[in-house]
């Protein structure tokens, strides 16, 4: 089968690379934290009356004294949003991201470790895109780092 895909890996594949937040996980933080920004969804799957789409760029505007909830497309440019989440919490913001548990990542390495990790158990359930087809973590960021 070299070169060629084999079928039973069609699992592992999206048609989309924005994959929306299960509610209750979002209710169990947002009871936790308060939030009051959502910098990256979609009118559809907005978590807070305060939101930001694609359109709106989430990644060019200041999220500075909010509590953000941010879970972002999951493609290439995550590495992005992680290092805006980073830099938004030195600027006082709060951000909690949820983002896949990819720990051989630079980003991983260089903004995550930075912040307090909490590793998800089993498999999230994505409202848009069923079971992920990887592990996830909760990354939290206040100050810049861990509380």
């Amino acid at each position: 089968m070299r070169g060629q895909r084999r079928p039973d890996f069609v699992h592992f594949s999206s048609a989309t690379n924005e994959w929306e937040t299960p509610q209750d996980l979002f209710d169990a933080l947002d009871g936790e934290f308060g939030f009051t920004l959502d910098p990256c969804c979609t009118h559809e799957t907005a978590k807070c009356s305060k939101h930001y789409t694609k359109e709106e760029d989430g990644l060019a505007r200041s999220w500075a004294g909010e509590t953000v909830f941010m879970n972002p497309p999951y493609g290439r440019v995550i590495g992005k949003w992680v290092r805006k989440a980073h830099r938004e919490s030195l600027r006082g913001a709060t951000v909690v991201c949820l983002i896949p548990a990819r720990t051989d990542t630079s980003y991983w390495h260089d903004y995550c470790m930075k912040g307090e990790i909490r590793f998800l158990r089993g498999r999230l359930r994505f409202s848009n895109a069923g079971r992920a087809p990887f592990p996830s973590a909760v990354i939290i960021f206040r100050n810049g780092g861990c509380p």
